[in-house]
């Protein structure tokens, strides 16, 4: 009886150590269409808007292919030519997507090689032509109970975001149009302030605001 309590307390073990997950931490995405919005608004955006996105992982525990990264940032900037889109039961082909991996320049060598291949397997859809990594200062934070969303990418990259206000709703239609663009758990709509991008690699810059195309959210893998 000993040895099986034993043997059954090592299975439990192991089953927990299983299903821990490696990393977790904060996410936050914003794109160039609203996300939040009814059909017909979608519809009208549909090959004209929404084909960049910015994207932004901080670990705030554990790490990535034996790597420890706890506190750091890697963002994820994007244009395809066409809309990016998911709304859950259909997907758009956005064509050709060419990316650029912004990694938090507190990061060694072998921490920036984990972040890259981090993004690669979470976004691996969207990273098939990185055209550049870029190290930069990055600041990255979640208020989950006002929806401010802020991240600092240097002079590269900005996502600023709050919470959706009843005003907010122009045809009384409105819901989650689009899914986030990679897997995330507990994702809730924001108001983009302001998003851009003002780096090199993508052969376009932009500044979009006040849209609701933002999403916050958190990671497990």
């Amino acid at each position: 009886m000993r040895t099986f309590a034993v043997l059954s307390c090592v299975v439990l073990v192991g089953a927990s150590l299983a299903g821990a997950a490696e990393i977790r931490g904060q996410y936050l995405e914003a794109r160039t269409c609203d996300v939040y919005t009814g059909p017909c608004f979608a519809n009208a955006e549909m090959s004209l808007g929404g084909k960049e996105a910015v994207m932004a992982w901080k670990v705030d525990e554990g790490g990535w292919q034996g790597t420890e990264l706890e506190g750091l940032s890697v963002a994820l900037v994007i244009k395809a030519e066409d809309t990016l889109g998911d709304d859950g039961i259909f997907t758009q082909d956005p064509g050709r997507i060419d990316a650029v991996i912004l990694v938090d320049d507190k990061a060694t060598s072998e921490q920036e090689f984990a972040l890259v291949d981090f993004v690669k397997t979470s976004a691996a859809d969207y990273t098939k032509n990185v055209k550049a990594v870029e190290r930069t200062a990055i600041t990255f934070d979640n208020d989950y109970a006002t929806m401010e969303g802020r991240l600092k990418a240097g002079r590269l990259a900005e996502i600023r975001t709050r919470k959706l206000q009843d005003f907010d709703c122009v045809c009384t239609n409105e819901q989650v149009f689009y899914q986030p663009l990679t897997d995330v758990k507990h994702s809730m709509p924001a108001y983009t302030v302001t998003q851009s991008f003002g780096g090199r690699g993508l052969d376009a810059k932009w500044e979009y605001h006040n849209s609701r195309s933002a999403f916050l959210a958190v990671f497990r893998r």
